[in-house]
């Protein structure tokens, strides 16, 4: 899609990402008179089997209603292309964490992040690619999760393929076996380097680089936390976000006043 094209009652104005499956774009509503995020799938991914993916992907949104989940406001057929708007955001984490991001704050979005992922699971979904760049940010500070695309329902016995994002992705997740603890595996590296500034690397050997830095900002057991998140084994992790997020209300209280 080119800038300034026209897709229905959308303008394109510019190409905000690219990836294996889609293309997202901001976009200008010309009836309602603002602007929006249009998910647009590659023109190679236009039949039925893919097509049936997205379709559920706007269906399994439809579920999730949490103020850290990104909605989908519309998805239809415009011009032979399958449209879904959503809202759009001032950023990405990927994009945020460029920046200096003081251990309060950091300890605010890990809070966003992990209430997206819990509301997530207790619906029985596995999100698939946890990762900064899914998260997209909001003016206030707001962090939603997006990109389901890769979401797999865990009620039902999954063969999915190895998806999700080299460097993010759990090693059973990788060999074609997700599980909720994958995506609490993925969290976990993306709160190693919200803290640590780094990202940690196979085989995930503690302490990785940057932990002197982790340790120097967070109260021990917030540390224990994000190092039990990233366990290799799923078994020796959280076994969902739920059980995540409830370990970190417990000592978010010290944490705070352990900030650097």
């Amino acid at each position: 899609m080119r800038a300034r094209q026209k897709l229905g009652k959308y303008r394109i104005e510019k190409r905000l990402a690219d990836g294996p499956l889609a293309a997202v774009y901001q976009a200008f509503d010309t009836i309602h008179g603002l602007r929006v995020a249009l998910k647009i799938p590659h023109r190679r991914m236009m039949d039925d089997y893919f097509l049936a993916d997205f379709r559920k992907e706007v269906r399994m949104l439809a579920k999730l209603d949490h103020p850290n989940i990104l909605p989908i406001q519309n998805a239809c057929f415009i011009d032979g292309y399958f449209v879904i708007s959503m809202p759009l955001g001032i950023d990405t984490l990927g994009g945020r964490l460029q920046r200096r991001i003081s251990t309060e704050k950091a300890l605010d979005f890990t809070g966003q992040i992990l209430a997206a992922i819990a509301h997530a699971h207790e619906e029985g979904i596995i999100h698939c690619d946890i990762k900064p760049d899914n998260f997209i940010l909001f003016p206030g500070n707001v962090l939603r999760l997006a990109d389901f695309g890769f979401s797999k329902l865990a009620r039902r016995r999954i063969e999915a393929s190895g998806s999700g994002t080299v460097g993010y992705v759990a090693p059973e997740q990788a060999m074609g076996r997700p599980l909720l603890a994958s995506d609490v595996f993925s969290t976990g590296l993306v709160l190693y380097r919200l803290f640590a500034g780094t990202l940690p690397r196979w085989p995930y050997d503690w302490p990785p680089p940057g932990a002197a830095r982790l340790r120097k900002k967070l109260h021990p057991e917030m540390v224990a936390l994000i190092r039990r998140a990233i366990e290799v084994k799923p078994n020796r992790r959280y076994r969902d976000g739920a059980r995540m997020l409830a370990a970190f209300e417990a000592i978010r209280q010290p944490a705070a006043g352990r900030r650097a």
